[in-house]
């Protein structure tokens, strides 16, 4: 049934595929991970939730009459998340007779022009994964997404988790969260062992680390940077200490500081310093090579995000991996800390054909059943109370994420406007990675974009 299912949309998806490419000047690509890729809001605050369910029953009911039959189809850009959606949407369909839910996804990068075309007629999607903060904006904006808060319940939620999914203009919800991210270095036990390396706990043992690594070797750091989305993550996995964290944020959003402040600026010279630990010629290497030189035991570390958990469990599930927080470098304006954000959402298409079924689809995924089957499944960090990862490596993500709670500044804050802080500040690293432009060129290029549109204090 699902097969032939998916072999109806392929005429429709093509031609959104044309669509987009047309589009595509208009549209860029999220963080990979989840989004690309992934918990945390403006304030720096764990957005894990605090607060309990009622108790009732986990499964919602629709609104189905007996006897109907409703087909509510789910947009997502997680490919590799098929089977594991296919799974979880079955055990609604078993509690709601007369439902069949068809799961659709997109390669990432493709996703958002072919999502804002989707919601703009017939044949788009009863319930869509969305983008997070400045990245639903725009969709909230057009009025293709219906306001849920007041319709389907997200208690099961805190404020700061439905930040990521409130429009800027009227302050409504337009999603159920569905999984937040953190950030950390893995790195390959095996060959720790091998070189008698244990985890570092300071600057100097981090570096030490990697030298290690290189001497016995090994490509000490895997990154990427011809896709450059990944380059603002492992900024702030190392450098977010050494621009303050928590405070930094609070400072540039009241308007105290800005990008050009000296010790941003010092943070992304430690991206400079980090260069001669990464693979050779790395603005070649994209997101698909790193993985696949630290999977193959090529490097013995992957700077990267708890979306890439279940990427790792498929595809190397005999690696021995860990995990750790990068130490705080020198003069660091606040301690070691792991930086996050809530990854996106579900919404409800306005143009869907079966609006009160949407709604209570999305509202089963607000519930504790789905965050379990969500986090067991798909293996990634589900923000419903109640829900506890299996998995050992993402449970400690979790654990580091709770400890020292920081946002990922550029996505939590600056993706409101164009040009983002991101796209500027990844395209200035690789040019900086080139030879062609320095630390402090980065930051005035970023300040000078986002203040076409960031009001401080606003």
């Amino acid at each position: 049934m699902r097969k032939q299912m998916r072999e109806r949309w392929f005429p429709f998806v093509a031609l959104l595929m044309v669509l987009a490419l047309v589009a595509g000047a208009c549209g860029g690509s999220d963080d990979g991970g989840s989004d690309q890729t992934t918990t945390t809001t403006s304030s720096g605050e764990d957005d894990t939730p605090e607060t309990t369910a009622d108790g009732g029953d986990d499964t919602t009911e629709t609104t189905v009459a007996p006897g109907e039959e409703v087909t509510l189809t789910v947009w997502s850009w997680r490919t590799e998340d098929e089977d594991a959606y296919n799974a979880i949407f079955d055990v609604y369909e078993a509690a709601n007779p007369g439902v069949t839910v068809e799961f659709v996804a997109f390669v990432n990068t493709d996703y958002n022009n072919i999502l804002s075309t989707g919601l703009t007629g017939e044949g788009g999607p009863d319930v869509a994964q969305l983008r997070a903060y400045g990245g639903v904006q725009p969709l909230i904006e057009a009025g293709q997404l219906v306001p849920l808060d007041g319709e389907i319940d997200l208690s099961s939620f805190t404020d700061n988790a439905l930040k990521a999914a409130t429009g800027q203009s009227d302050g409504r919800v337009y999603g159920a969260p569905f999984a937040y991210q953190a950030f950390a270095a893995y790195y390959n036990k095996a060959i720790f062992d091998e070189l008698g390396l244990s985890e570092p706990t300071t600057w100097d043992e981090w570096i030490a680390t990697l030298d290690a690594l290189e001497a016995g070797g090994y490509i000490p750091i895997s990154a990427p940077a011809a896709d450059n989305w990944m380059l603002a993550i492992i900024h702030d996995t190392i450098g977010a200490p050494r621009y303050g964290g928590q405070a930094f944020e609070a400072a540039i959003l009241a308007g105290e500081k800005d990008f050009t402040d000296a010790d941003y600026v010092a943070s992304i010279g430690l991206m400079q310093d980090l260069q001669q630990y990464l693979p050779d010629d790395v603005v070649g290497v994209s997101y698909d090579d790193a993985r696949t030189l630290f999977i193959t035991e090529q490097a013995g570390i992957f700077i990267g995000g708890s979306f890439e958990v279940g990427f790792w469990r498929d595809n190397g599930p005999d690696l021995d991996l860990g995990v750790f927080a990068v130490p705080a470098p020198p003069d660091s304006l606040a301690p070691a800390s792991t930086v996050g954000w809530m990854d996106g959402s579900y919404g409800v298409n306005a143009l869907s054909d079966s609006p009160d079924a949407a709604k209570a689809l999305v509202e089963w995924m607000g519930s504790p059943e789905f965050g379990q089957l969500f986090t067991e499944k798909i293996k990634q960090l589900s923000p419903i109370p109640g829900t506890t990862p299996d998995d050992p490596l993402l449970a400690e993500f979790g654990e580091l994420f709770a400890a020292s709670p920081v946002s990922y500044l550029s996505l939590v804050n600056f993706r409101y406007g164009d040009p983002t802080a991101d796209s500027l500040f990844r395209e200035g690293v690789v040019e900086m990675w080139l030879g062609n432009s320095t630390p402090e060129q980065i930051a005035a290029d970023v300040q000078a974009g986002v203040s076409q549109w960031f009001t401080p204090g606003g």
